[in-house]
C-alpha cells in the first residue's frame, strides 16, 4: 500500500533528523506503556502478528501520520487492531475518556470477538524452503512494478529499477500475505545494491544503497 509511511526518496520533506546523543529508550513513561500495549497487540490480545501491526500503522491517515509522534502512531495502531478484532467496540475508547471527564456517557457493549484464526508455522520470521534461490550473487535484477491496496515491504522508490544481488539471505515469511492472515508464503530474501543514479536520475550524488527484497519483488534482467 502506497501510504504516507513510504517516504523514501520523496522530495521536499526536509532533512533526516539525526539521533539524539545518548538518547533514552523512552522520553516519557507513557511511551513505555504504549510500547508494552503494542507488543501485546501483536500477539496475545488480538491474535495479530508483526506484519499486521505494521499494516495497521500504515493505514494511519496521512495528516495524522505526519503530525503524530512515533509512539502516538503505536497507540493509534493499538486502537485499530483492538477494534478490528472485537476486543473493543467502536467508540469504546472515546466513551471511556468522556466518562472519566464526568460526562454521562454509556460505553458500548463488548462485541463478539473477531480474532484471526491463523497460526504461524514457527517462531520468528525465518523459514526453510525446498526451492533453491532463483537469483545468484552478482546477478542483475529488476524490481517489479507492484501496486497493491494491501501491505507490502517493496518501497515505492525502487520499483522498476535495476540492481545487483550482493547477498542471498535465508528465507523469511512474506509480509504481504502474512499481514492479512492469508499465508506465510516464505521466500528467499536478497540484498540488492542500487546505484543512486538508477534510483534518482543522472544528477544524483554518486553512492550506492542496499535493500533487502523478497524473491517475488524481483525479476531477472
Amino acid at each position: 500500500m502506497d501510504g504516507i509511511h513510504d517516504l523514501g526518496g520523496v522530495e521536499n520533506m526536509g532533512g533526516v533528523q539525526l539521533p539524539e546523543r545518548d538518547e533514552p529508550v523512552f522520553h516519557e513513561p507513557w511511551e513505555g506503556r504504549i510500547f508494552a500495549i503494542g507488543a501485546l497487540c501483536q500477539t496475545r490480545l488480538t491474535g495479530a502478528n508483526l506484519d499486521a501491526f505494521r499494516h495497521a500503522i500504515d493505514r494511519t491517515p496521512p495528516d495524522e501520520y505526519l503530525a503524530l509522534p512515533y509512539y502516538n502512531r503505536w497507540l493509534r495502531m493499538a486502537e485499530t487492531l483492538l477494534t478490528e478484532t472485537g476486543v473493543l467496540a467502536p467508540g469504546a475508547i472515546d466513551a471511556r475518556v468522556r466518562a472519566r471527564r464526568g460526562e454521562a456517557v454509556e460505553e458500548p457493549p463488548a462485541p463478539e470477538p473477531n480474532r484471526p484464526d491463523y497460526k504461524p508455522a514457527g517462531p520468528g520470521s525465518l523459514r526453510q524452503v525446498d526451492d533453491p534461490p532463483r537469483f545468484a550473487v552478482g546477478q542483475r535484477v529488476r524490481t517489479v512494478d507492484l501496486h497493491t491496496s494491501g501491505h507490502t515491504r517493496l518501497p515505492r522508490y525502487v520499483r522498476r529499477r535495476e540492481g545487483t544481488v550482493e547477498r542471498v539471505q535465508p528465507a523469511m515469511v512474506l509480509p504481504d500475505t502474512n499481514a492479512h492472515f492469508i499465508a506465510e508464503n516464505p521466500q528467499h530474501v536478497y540484498s540488492v545494491r542500487f546505484d543512486s543514479t538508477e534510483l534518482w536520475g543522472p544528477e544524483a550524488e554518486p553512492f550506492s544503497t542496499r535493500i533487502d527484497l523478497y524473491e517475488s519483488y524481483l525479476e531477472a534482467v
